[in-house]
């Protein structure tokens, strides 16, 4: 069962949470984190409910679930002014907080969380550029905080990057990701750093497809394309890392090499880590361990199952084609199977 939540500003964040809690079977109370007049949140109330059962419509419009269903997903979502933060946060088992990125902001938010939500209360932020290390200072409970990431949009993304604190405790991290999990998330752990892991790699990789357009290398057009059905299709089969084991570390090495050196760029040297890989022999999955052990491991039935998931994922893209069994060298080319022209 989803315990009952909270989440303290009701943007597009608290709003996509909201939806996700929802939909995962879960009570969320959203908490305006703005004083209002009562004319005035009425308005914001009923344009936050708009938004979050737009969402769920267009969901279900899209073959997601049976739209009948929506209207129940709806009773589960409430909204509050500030005024009413006791009740919107007392009984919320974890209390999302998604505020603007302004340090007052959150302060103000970890505030109410202090004041009104339970003392067994999980508090977690959902900054997308501030590090749960820095933020726990801002709340008397540093021990019931860590960072929750959510990538938008947040109710059809499964990630979750959960970052603790050096103060947190490790049954609050386990709770948090346990709930996440029965909502159909998918929470992966990562240290206070910044860009976390999603955005420090995105971050290189748009810009690196951004100079590729200001070098003149190729159109956007021809640059995004390449990135859906190259890039993209496969790194949705394979993670980078197991992409590197699965072709093999000294692959990525001579090629990071000459491209540093064609380019003149450091950034496209190889790491310590694939340097030491390589001095190691431990290139992959060719040499039984890289970034990952294969000992023991049935390597040929895991390419197949990979082979498989890629094939899945061809269909799913509508890229996937049978085998053209028409002989080239009867069909449409005047030619036999010799090569001499027909009469």
């Amino acid at each position: 069962m989803i315990p009952a939540a909270a989440c303290i500003g009701a943007g597009r964040m608290g709003r996509g949470i909201a939806q996700a809690l929802a939909y995962g079977g879960g009570r969320i109370a959203l908490l305006d984190s703005r004083p209002r007049g009562a004319d005035a949140f009425a308005a914001y109330r009923d344009d936050v409910l708009a938004e979050v059962q737009a969402g769920l419509e267009m969901v279900a419009r899209l073959g997601g679930f049976d739209a009948d269903a929506v209207p129940a997903l709806m009773a589960r979502v409430s909204v509050h002014p500030l005024s009413d933060a006791a009740r919107a946060l007392g009984g919320a088992e974890i209390v999302y907080e998604a505020v603007p990125e302004i340090r007052a902001a959150k302060a103000e938010a970890f505030g109410l969380f202090d004041a009104h939500a339970d003392a067994d209360a999980i508090l977690a932020s959902t900054t997308s550029t501030m590090l749960s290390t820095d933020l726990a200072a801002l709340t008397s409970r540093p021990e019931r905080f860590l960072n929750a990431h959510w990538l938008n949009p947040a109710l059809l993304v499964p990630l979750v990057e959960v970052s603790p604190c050096d103060e947190t405790l490790p049954d609050v991290t386990d709770r948090l990701c346990a709930v996440l999990e029965a909502m159909g998330k998918v929470p992966v752990l990562c240290k206070a750093s910044p860009g976390y892991i999603v955005p420090r790699i995105q971050a290189l990789a748009m810009n690196e497809a951004a100079r590729l357009v200001e070098e003149g290398v190729a159109t956007p057009e021809d640059v995004d394309r390449a990135v859906k059905y190259g890039f993209g299709l496969r790194f949705s089969v394979l993670g980078l890392l197991e992409f590197i084991d699965w072709g093999g570390g000294d692959i990525l090495y001579h090629a990071s090499r000459y491209m540093a050196d064609a380019t003149g760029e450091d950034r496209f040297a190889p790491p310590a880590i694939v340097a030491r890989h390589m001095e190691e022999g431990a290139i992959g999955m060719k040499s039984g361990r890289g970034f990952f052990d294969y000992a023991g491991r049935d390597v040929d039935a895991y390419r197949t199952d990979r082979m498989g998931a890629f094939l899945n994922a061809l269909r799913q893209a509508g890229l996937f084609r049978q085998p053209a069994l028409e002989d080239p060298a009867t069909t449409g080319t005047g030619q036999t199977a010799t090569g001499s022209s027909q009469p």
